[in-house]
């Protein structure tokens, strides 16, 4: 079930994400003349992403689609489709199972994320093609753009801005926009 979402502002097609001087977990999403900072991975950035490694790849990654939580937000304006997280969605993260880097539903075994979180991040996911359509083992998953930490403190490799610059954003946004992280 997709959400429909409103009217929304010309969609951009790139989404530049750089990092911010001084600060190895903090970066600056810039966008349609705008830029808002933003948290990432605890470790920086890096040109050879590995499950678990802490860092956001250095890439230009599509936006595939989204999860809200509609039962703690209304659904921001988009013309990229957003799905409502439910309380099964889990997020496989164990590279030798089938299902690596893939939604899944509980009950789950292997390693995996809850979509389904109680601290807000995800209450805005958008999952972006890192890892996605030519998946390769450790090759790190769930990188998503999701709401940030308080304090915009770092992520496991994804890129994190407040909930306020995520409904900016989302107004740009589109199923093929380009979020280039630039090293």
């Amino acid at each position: 079930m997709r959400i429909k979402t409103g009217r929304t502002v010309k969609p951009s097609s790139t989404i530049v994400v750089r990092a911010k001087p001084g600060h190895r977990s903090q970066a600056l999403v810039s966008f349609g003349g705008r830029t808002e900072q933003a948290a990432i991975g605890r470790s920086g950035m890096t040109w050879r992403k590995r499950e678990g490694d802490g860092a956001t790849p250095i890439a230009a990654m599509r936006l595939l689609y989204g999860y809200v939580r509609t039962d703690h937000i209304t659904p921001p304006a988009t013309a990229l489709g957003l799905r409502p997280i439910q309380p099964a969605m889990l997020w496989c993260d164990e590279p030798r199972h089938a299902a690596y880097n893939r939604p899944v539903c509980a009950p789950f075994k292997p390693s995996h994320e809850k979509m389904r979180r109680d601290d807000g991040f995800y209450d805005v996911c958008l999952v972006m093609d890192w890892n996605i359509r030519s998946r390769r083992r450790n090759g790190g998953s769930a990188i998503f753009f999701h709401l940030a930490k308080p304090g915009y403190k770092p992520t496991e490799g994804c890129v994190a801005v407040s909930l306020p610059a995520m409904r900016r954003l989302l107004q740009f946004m589109r199923r093929g926009t380009v979020v280039r992280v630039l090293g």
